[in-house]
């Protein structure tokens, strides 16, 4: 199948309306529809300041990121960015081009990844 990865990067105290925004997001992603979502915790990484951030004991609690993903189709995607723009959060995000499906060792017609 074809659609696209749409990836959101958020400081991991970021709250909306009091959530944490990252749960938030995810929150949305299923009421929405989307199929699944996921978020990880950064183990280290900058941002547009340059400055290094890592995961370490006396780091400054919530600097660190989280990567909120979801693989959508294009009607997904447009909803979801929809909701963002009218709750106002401020996000940066990646969207890219994604071929995706499942293994089912027992498929009688296994999967390719030749160009169809």
């Amino acid at each position: 199948m074809h659609g696209s990865l749409f990836r959101f990067y958020v400081h991991e105290n970021h709250r909306h309306h009091g959530r944490l925004v990252w749960e938030w997001l995810l929150e949305q992603g299923n009421r929405l529809g989307i199929r699944g979502g996921s978020a990880f915790k950064a183990m280290a990484g900058f941002g547009r300041h340059h400055m290094l951030h890592e995961a370490r004991f006396f780091e400054l609690a919530g600097t660190l990121t989280v990567e909120v993903e979801f693989i959508v189709t294009p009607e997904e995607g447009q909803k979801l960015i929809e909701l963002l723009q009218h709750e106002r959060v401020r996000l940066f995000y990646a969207y890219l081009p994604a071929h995706f499906g499942a293994i089912n060792p027992d498929a009688a017609d296994p999967p390719s990844l030749a160009e169809s």
